[in-house]
């Protein structure tokens, strides 16, 4: 029985031929700004901060930019011609512009244009795995061969704001294609969505606004444990039969304990636990995760990755690694590598950067 009280093979997400991640690729800014910084200037305090540090996209840094970074990364490890590619789909919160989008950008940047199918995706922090569902049956429909989805996001939260602490820049980008071809194998997917109006923004209107502790529960835990669970039950797995499991991370706190309710342990999680160290990265949050794990996992390792968006909900996926992701991992820089290489900065440039101060 699932934990919303039914159960359904009918559910289950799953194309009619196997569909895999062939190339993957991150991105994560260089600059980061430490909590305890925020802290300083709003709080007058040294402490508190729910994250050690966050990444921050540099005055030449946006969503596109930093999708085309991730997408190269993607394409070098999948040694595929991106003039394969029929879809480009970019999932963010916060695409640099209204009207215009951003995946034709990325398409033209990286060789893949104009035999493609573009589309920007928005869901808010789950708009980059709702673009890795589309493209699971895309290809497995037999519509094209490739598909290249990204979630990217840029730091949104309202200057001292509680998000400010977490609110950060960068992403992933995923390059699928047939299994016969793939580092990861897709085993199935689940979705879990209702109306629950946790975190918003409204059009014209600069932050989003969130319902405070509202958006612990009902919402993360409420989508995030159903569509586990509701996964694992039509899949036949329990949690000991995943090597390492990827969640949404707003903050370490949320992710740590879905995980640990489900019954996953501590060295199942930490891997693609990446919050403390970036921030959260909204919808390139999981999506970053898991290409953490990708960097370092081994052939025969089973991998959970849960996704959430506010409004809401969440989308599971069961991922069994193949003997190729020896081949693709040092293909292109690692997220690790992309991590460690920082650049500290005080909150006045943040502001800057970022476009806080205002005329």
């Amino acid at each position: 029985m699932t934990m919303n009280g039914f159960q359904s093979q009918a559910n289950l997400l799953r194309p009619d031929r196997q569909v895999g991640i062939i190339g993957y690729g991150a991105y994560v800014p260089r600059y980061r700004l430490p909590g305890h910084e925020i802290a300083r200037v709003w709080t007058n305090s040294m402490g508190g901060s729910p994250v050690k540090e966050k990444a921050v996209a540099g005055l030449d840094e946006d969503v596109t930019t930093m999708s085309i970074e991730a997408a190269r990364n993607a394409v070098a490890r999948a040694g595929v011609d991106p003039k394969l590619i029929r879809a480009v789909w970019v999932g963010s919160e916060s695409h640099p512009y209204a009207v215009k989008p951003t995946s034709t950008i990325v398409a033209e940047s990286i060789g893949a244009s104009p035999n493609i199918q573009a589309a920007d995706w928005e869901f808010a922090c789950k708009a980059g795995t709702e673009a890795v569902q589309a493209s699971i049956g895309f290809i497995g429909s037999g519509m094209g061969r490739y598909t290249l989805s990204i979630g990217m996001d840029t730091a949104q939260g309202r200057p001292g704001d509680a998000l400010e602490y977490t609110a950060a820049s960068g992403g992933a980008a995923f390059l699928l294609g047939p299994a016969d071809e793939a580092c990861a194998i897709y085993q199935g997917s689940y979705s879990f969505v209702t109306d629950t109006p946790d975190f918003w923004r409204r059009q014209g209107e600069e932050y989003p606004s969130h319902g405070d502790r509202f958006t612990g529960e009902p919402a993360y835990f409420h989508h995030t444990l159903n569509s586990s669970q509701n996964l694992m039950d039509m899949m036949g797995t329990r949690p000991e039969d995943y090597t390492y499991a990827v969640f949404h991370q707003p903050n370490v706190k949320f992710p740590s304990r879905a995980a640990q309710t489900l019954g996953f342990k501590p060295d199942q999680f930490k891997t693609g636990l990446l919050a403390g160290e970036i921030g959260n990265t909204y919808s390139g949050s999981c999506m970053i995760g898991l290409t953490a794990v990708l960097d370092i996992a081994q052939p025969g390792d089973r991998i959970l990755m849960v996704s959430y968006g506010s409004g809401a909900g969440s989308d599971a996926f069961d991922l069994v690694l193949t003997d190729r992701i020896k081949d693709v991992q040092k293909r292109a820089p690692s997220t690790r590598d992309y991590i460690n290489r920082r650049t500290e900065i005080d909150y006045a440039t943040y502001c800057r950067y970022r476009g806080k101060l205002k005329d």
